[in-house]
């Protein structure tokens, strides 16, 4: 994939500031190691007439370079590491089995360790996890019509009043009196740009967006405010589905992803989001265009906040939205991934 890289002094200055900003966007080749890096890689920076950069560690690596072991350029930006990949395996296929401190020990993990894991990645500790994995388990359980106590020690619970206790907790309500709630559960999805955070109820996609931006957790509370949700980790048929088509999405072998989507907002931003999803792949709009497109030429300011509140990223494309003079415009998952989406769609589009 050809991109053009920025100011030489600009990404040293970058690298210099291990500025996560820049990750993606290029990557250094230091002379008197022979090794490359990621731009936020922690080890002490070389002098800048020792740094070559790269567009791509494919380029890196045809010139000779070996990857860093410590920010590991090959990898996926946040990439779980195998230790993670299966226990969360583990725990997701049997929810309602209790893994202690001890049981983590005999699996040769730290326990410590999984903790730090958790409270970085999800907001919450090993074992607060667990509980929301068992409450997410029983709550399918409760909307297809089972009882509430063989549902609760089929969760893991070893008590009645634990279970509705913990119940209340997360979802709000007492077993018996929450059928007609809603919850969106929520995984994290590896991609090469980072890892994405999905959320989906039982029959609709709500929530794809990196798990770094800024705007996440407002985007959840509103969600959660619209649909009078409750959040709970956990991974669905709807969810499997969408990781498959975002995998083949990124290997470039899927253009047009077909899931339902549920978008609430204003009719204003549902209008905008509609047009999103009519721009074809590997084809840029500008926001004077998009204004055009709901009949709102007036309205090009609050098109760009539209399409600023887009939670669904990549499934509704505001990365195709671009300035009126073509130039790359704000984007929540940062400009290095606008411009990899559309480079990405325009060397696989189809001619």
């Amino acid at each position: 994939m050809n991109r053009n890289l920025p100011d030489p002094e600009i990404m040293y200055r970058a690298f210099e500031e291990k500025d996560s900003h820049f990750d993606g966007i290029f990557y250094t080749g230091v002379k008197t190691t022979g090794i490359f890096c990621r731009p936020t890689c922690p080890a002490k920076k070389p002098k800048r007439e020792n740094v070559l950069f790269f567009a791509s560690a494919k380029d890196a690596l045809d010139y000779g370079f070996r990857p860093c072991k410590r920010c590991r350029p090959m990898e996926n930006p946040g990439k779980q590491p195998d230790w993670i990949v299966s226990l969360l395996e583990e725990i997701h296929n049997n929810p309602q089995t209790p893994l202690k401190d001890a049981d983590l020990q005999k699996r040769g993990l730290e326990p410590n360790r999984v903790r730090r894991w958790f409270k970085q990645n999800h907001g919450i500790t090993f074992q607060g996890y667990l509980r929301a994995l068992r409450i997410n388990h029983a709550f399918g359980h409760l909307q297809k019509g089972d009882a509430v106590t063989p549902t609760a020690f089929d969760s893991g619970y070893q008590s009645l009043s634990g279970f509705q206790d913990s119940y209340k907790k997360h979802i709000g309500k007492a077993p018996t009196h929450s059928l007609a709630e809603t919850v969106i559960q929520i995984t994290r999805l590896e991609t090469p740009l980072g890892p994405m955070l999905a959320g989906s109820t039982q029959k609709e996609i709500c929530l794809l967006e990196f798990s770094d931006r800024r705007m996440l957790e407002t985007q959840l509370k509103r969600l959660k405010f619209h649909l009078k949700a409750e959040t709970l980790p956990g991974k669905n048929p709807l969810l499997n589905e969408l990781e498959k088509q975002l995998n083949a999405y990124f290997s470039g072998q899927l253009q047009q992803f077909d899931l339902p989507l549920m978008v609430p907002g204003t009719v204003f931003q549902k209008d905008v989001w509609d047009q999103l999803r009519k721009i074809p792949y590997g084809e840029t709009r500008s926001y004077k265009d998009l204004a055009f497109m709901i009949k709102r030429l007036k309205a090009v300011r609050a098109v760009g906040r539209a399409n600023g509140d887009n939670r669904l990223a990549i499934l509704i494309p505001c990365h195709r939205i671009v300035g009126e003079n073509g130039q790359l415009t704000g984007y929540g998952g940062g400009l290095w991934r606008k411009k990899y989406l559309l480079d990405l769609e325009q060397s696989n589009k189809k001619t």
